[in-house]
C-alpha cells in the first residue's frame, strides 16, 4: 500500500511538473513559437533560476531513491537526468521552451540532492517501512500544498504574478 500511495504521489509530482515546465502553467510566452537551444553551460546565468531549477527536482531524486531503492545511485541519477533530458527535449520539439544545457545540469543536481537526502534519511531512520511512511505523509501534505498555492496563482489570488 505504502509503494502504491508513493508512486501515486510521484505521478502527481510530474504531473504538476509537466504543467510547470511545459505548459508554462497555461500561459503562451512570445518565446514559445521558435525552437531555441543552448549548449553553452551557464552562459546566460540567472541565479534565482538555477536555484529553482535545482529544488524543483529534489523531489525527483527522493522519489527516484524510494522507488527505486534497489537500484544503484547511479541509475537512480539517471532516472533523474533522463527525465531531465526528456522536459528539455519536449520543450525544444514542441516550441514551448528552449533546450538549456544549464537547466539538464541543474536539474539532473536537483535530483542528485534529492537522492543524496533520501539516503541521509534511510540511515536515520533505519526502518524502510517507518521512511516510506514519514515521506508520504511530508509529500502529501507538500502536493496539497503545491497544488493550493497553483490554483490560487493560477486564478490571481496571491500577490504575486506569473507573468
Amino acid at each position: 500500500m505504502n509503494t502504491r500511495w508513493t508512486t501515486t504521489l510521484s505521478i502527481i509530482y510530474i504531473i504538476i511538473l509537466s504543467w510547470i515546465l511545459l505548459l508554462k502553467l497555461g500561459v503562451h510566452f512570445t518565446y514559445m513559437t521558435q525552437r531555441n537551444f543552448n549548449l553553452v553551460p551557464y552562459l546566460h546565468m540567472n541565479r534565482m533560476e538555477v536555484i529553482l531549477n535545482v529544488i524543483v527536482f529534489i523531489p525527483v531524486g527522493i522519489y527516484a531513491g524510494l522507488l527505486f531503492k534497489t537500484r544503484s545511485i547511479l541509475n537512480q541519477f539517471l532516472i533523474c537526468g533522463t527525465m531531465s533530458f526528456l522536459f528539455e527535449s519536449i520543450q525544444f520539439i514542441f516550441r514551448i521552451g528552449a533546450f538549456d544545457v544549464t537547466d539538464l545540469i541543474d536539474n539532473s543536481l536537483g535530483g542528485l540532492l534529492g537522492i543524496w537526502f533520501y539516503r541521509l534519511l534511510t540511515q536515520a531512520f533505519r526502518n524502510g517501512l517507518t521512511l516510506q511512511k514519514t515521506i508520504n505523509t511530508i509529500a502529501t501534505v507538500c502536493t496539497i500544498l503545491l497544488i493550493a498555492f497553483l490554483v490560487m496563482l493560477k486564478m490571481d489570488l496571491l500577490p504575486i504574478k506569473y507573468l
